[in-house]
């Protein structure tokens, strides 16, 4: 946790001072971390492969204040709900509520050596639930910093996201893959940051001038999301494991090249070929998304984005008709460069690469024609990339 980035404090963290002073009766320290989107590189984290996520200047808040004892008494001001944990108690399991992520990141710390002081916690967060922004990373990284800091333990930057990312597999047992984490930490102003999932190696590259992300929701979201994603990380191992007596190199679908694929697709079933191509295939789009960034050719990356989308709808069949609806509908209007779904899928948002002198006409001509096609009203953000994780002032 060197180098702590300390914050302007912002509405948000003020309303929720103010709430922590009327709950527990003391002045809180705050922290922050904020949702994501993904520019391109979906579902080839937890393959070991390369990411381009940017963080958002939506942010998860946690105010915290020392206890005496090792209880956590947590209050959400979005959910209008407390819950209380004995730290010496918290196991590993899922319980389906929204504390399982408060509790992962608390029972991780415990188990990796820390012991964590008993506190009060408050939490308000701008991240919208449950549209593929990332909620819970920037929940559990919020967490995390305002748990260690109010016990005094440091631990380096790089150790918080495999922490959160190990609190989600065992507690609400959601297998993600560190991109959400990672760049809830490590995320820049003004910046896109390409991840290598194995190494963790990451750079750092400039948005264009007079580009502004515009985040999509579509308002769907579908109830088999979280067993849909699991079922796509199952059938990336199967595909693994037909291909490593071929390949014996190979750790990860990261390792397998197209012509690698394509040379042994005949070990592989219809499905399982269509999603390891995805894998392999959005993978060489990241690498040359970068070069494009680099250069700054738009054209490029829209072209990128779309070869993305087609393939997470068509390989990886994870979009719905929603969301191929929003990026046809974007891709009508003047000043977008790229869009496509982002997140795991089943439903959630888009993302658009849009021109700045355009996005608010854009934002408004999508949500019409939207509504009018789906009778659903989206909520459509104007973004900027944003900072990571840190304290605020």
């Amino acid at each position: 946790m060197q180098h702590t980035p300390v914050k302007p404090i912002d509405k948000s963290a003020s309303k929720l001072k103010t709430l922590f002073a009327e709950l527990y009766g003391s002045h809180p320290t705050l922290y922050r971390a904020p949702g994501r989107v993904n520019l391109i590189g979906e579902h080839t984290d937890y393959n070991d492969g390369f990411v381009m996520p940017a963080a958002l200047d939506l942010y998860t808040y946690v105010a915290v204040g020392p206890r005496a004892d090792r209880r956590l008494r947590i209050y959400s001001a979005n959910l209008d709900e407390s819950c209380d944990l004995d730290l010496d108690s918290i196991r590993p399991g899922k319980s389906g509520h929204w504390s399982d992520y408060v509790r992962g990141v608390a029972g991780v710390v415990e188990s990796s050596g820390h012991k964590l002081r008993g506190a009060d916690l408050a939490i308000i967060s701008e991240v919208p639930l449950g549209a593929g922004l990332s909620s819970s990373a920037a929940l559990e990284v919020s967490t995390a910093w305002a748990l260690l800091t109010n016990s005094g333990i440091e631990v380096d930057r790089n150790a918080i996201p495999q922490m959160c990312q190990q609190a989600e597999h065992l507690y609400p047992e959601t297998k993600c893959g560190i991109m959400d984490q990672f760049i809830s930490c490590h995320g820049r102003a003004g910046h896109a940051l390409m991840l290598d999932c194995r190494s963790l190696d990451f750079q750092l590259f400039p948005m264009p001038n007079g580009v502004r992300l515009m985040v999509c929701n579509t308002m769907v979201r579908h109830e088999h999301a979280s067993s849909g994603y699991n079922t796509r990380r199952r059938e990336c191992e199967e595909g693994l494991q037909a291909l490593k007596p071929v390949l014996p190199g190979i750790r990860a679908l990261r390792d397998v090249t197209p012509a690698d694929l394509e040379q042994h697709r005949g070990r592989l079933s219809p499905v399982i070929y269509k999603r390891v191509r995805h894998v392999v295939t959005e993978n060489e789009r990241v690498k040359t998304a970068a070069a494009a960034l680099q250069s700054a050719d738009l054209a490029q990356l829209g072209r990128l984005m779309a070869g993305s989308h087609q393939s997470l709808r068509d390989h990886y069949e994870v979009s719905t008709r929603e969301l191929d609806l929003m990026v046809e509908l974007a891709n009508d209007q003047t000043g977008v460069y790229g869009a496509r779904m982002t997140g795991g899928g089943f439903g959630g948002c888009t993302v658009n690469l849009v021109d700045s002198t355009e996005a608010e006409a854009v934002q408004q001509k999508l949500a019409q024609n939207y509504e009018a096609r789906t009778g659903l009203r989206p909520t459509i953000l104007i973004c900027e990339a944003s900072d990571g994780a840190g304290a605020l002032a």
